[in-house]
């Protein structure tokens, strides 16, 4: 079979290996893409000698500010050309020790290199040398599997997987990126080999589960990981959260595969990775938390708190950030359940104002979490909450425009109370500083200046204080 290379590049490294009568790929994720018509800008060459000594030559007929990065180490270089990230690496072949998945790497053929490679549809290679330009090699059936939609290592799965774990992450990442299925004894293998995860760097897991994330159906991604046991393993909280209890004949809905359809209807809203985990793991907290009341069945009492508790663990041990996303995650599993709160005509002013001081700019993306929350199989019951949350919306919308509650801060700081007083930081500042939040949220005073100026004087009074002159 014949693949159309027109782009310029490849032009330039076939009059390259024509003049040195060497042997030259392209190899991989950008083959796989362009017969799938995927975009694709990132192109692995593999060279049958050097692919550092091949990339310098590349670049120099490019011109003189293509640079090169070489990495010697690794036997590879790059070249960043227009919108292009070329990689070049001579062929390969790849032995592994147990405790390792680094490889031991030895020079090889074109075949030993396609024998290394994880997936048969990542081993496709096009010739760009003369006598066979643009025919594809296709060792394993790759093609094949493209047209089937299935992921299949190109030798035996179990040492596949077993030689480098990561690639379990990976087939479940193409699965769901792709909307290809993982083939039968990919997944038995898999799961025999689940246990190997464990010396996998985590930020190297972590990625991939990013990866999963941005797809638009990620919930595929933890089913399969689910499936092969990956999951207990690696989110054990999430896995703790599968399946249904029943006593005196009543159940709970499984939590697990309620959090995967809140992942997948806010993947259908944003593509904000960060609301994404807060969906995924909003109900972290229940497992913990789950009791049994013979007279009200089963309840999850402060999950949102306990939840939001558990999540730092979580980000450390994932490698995720430990700042402002992970406080944004806390904040929206804490704050998950506050809305559904809101929704009667007799709610005050007041909780109204508390909920936007506390969630701030995460307003609206929290409002988006709890619509997302709302995954009853009874239609009318959807639509009756979702009207609900339109009333919580309009409320929050009135009250910011009146109170500009949102992101606040009281009028009146620490350093006005201090001049007025003639104090120093002590104990009284921090109260009086409180006591003018508070009265704000609870509508006693407005927020401007004067009535929180007036409150300090009053609660410094209170306190023994006297104004300086």
């Amino acid at each position: 079979m014949q693949i159309n290379l027109s782009d310029k590049i490849f032009n330039v490294i076939t009059d390259i290996v024509s003049e040195k009568k060497a042997a030259c790929y392209v190899i991989g994720g950008y083959v796989r893409d362009h017969l799938l018509g995927r975009p694709s800008k990132d192109i692995d060459f593999v060279v049958a000698g050097s692919g550092i000594e091949l990339a310098k030559q590349v670049a120099s007929r490019l011109g003189k500010k293509v640079k090169v990065n070489v990495f010697k180490n690794f036997g590879t270089a790059m070249i960043k050309y227009r919108d292009y990230e070329l990689e070049f690496v001579g062929a390969r072949k790849e032995s592994y020790a147990r405790n390792s998945r680094k490889p031991i790497v030895e020079n090889g053929t074109i075949e030993e290199d396609q024998k290394r490679r994880d997936f048969t549809i990542n081993a496709l290679a096009v010739s760009l040398n003369p006598e066979n330009f643009g025919e594809l090699i296709d060792p394993f059936n790759g093609l094949e599997d493209l047209k089937n939609k299935i992921i299949r290592t190109p030798l035996d799965p179990g040492t596949t997987y077993s030689d480098d774990p990561l690639r379990m992450m990976r087939a479940i990442r193409f699965a769901v990126q792709l909307n290809f299925s993982v083939e039968e004894y990919s997944l038995k293998a898999i799961f025999e080999n689940r246990e190997r995860v464990k010396i996998i760097s985590g930020e190297r897991v972590i990625d991939e589960l990013n990866k999963i994330m941005a797809t638009h159906k990620p919930s595929q991604g933890y089913r399969l990981l689910d499936k092969t046991g990956l999951l207990e393993i690696i989110l054990p909280e999430l896995h703790a959260m599968k399946g249904v209890d029943v006593k005196e004949g009543k159940g709970h809905k499984d939590n697990f595969y309620h959090s995967l359809q809140v992942l997948d209807n806010i993947a259908a809203k944003t593509d904000n990775i960060w609301l994404k985990w807060a969906a995924l793991l909003h109900d972290v907290g229940k497992p913990p938390t789950k009791y049994y009341d013979p007279q009200t069945g089963w309840t999850f009492h402060g999950h949102d708190y306990l939840g939001s508790k558990m999540i730092p663990s979580v980000f450390r041990r994932l490698k995720l950030p430990l700042g402002p996303n992970l406080q944004y995650v806390q904040k929206l599993v804490k704050l998950h359940l506050r809305p559904i709160a809101l929704i009667d005509e007799d709610v005050t002013d007041s909780a109204v104002r508390r909920l936007l001081f506390e969630a701030g700019d995460d307003i609206d993306d929290l409002m988006t979490l709890c619509e997302a929350d709302i995954t009853s199989k009874n239609d009318a019951k959807v639509r009756q909450y979702l009207s609900n949350f339109k009333l919580v919306r309009k409320k929050l919308v009135e009250i910011e425009e009146k109170d500009h509650i949102r992101n606040f801060q009281p009028p009146v700081d620490g350093e006005i109370i201090m001049k007025t007083f003639g104090i120093q930081p002590c104990k009284e500042v921090g109260v009086i500083k409180n006591i003018i939040k508070e009265a704000i949220l609870d509508g006693k005073i407005s927020n401007n200046y004067d009535e929180a100026f007036d409150l300090m004087l009053n609660t410094g009074k209170e306190l023994g204080l006297k104004p300086v002159s």
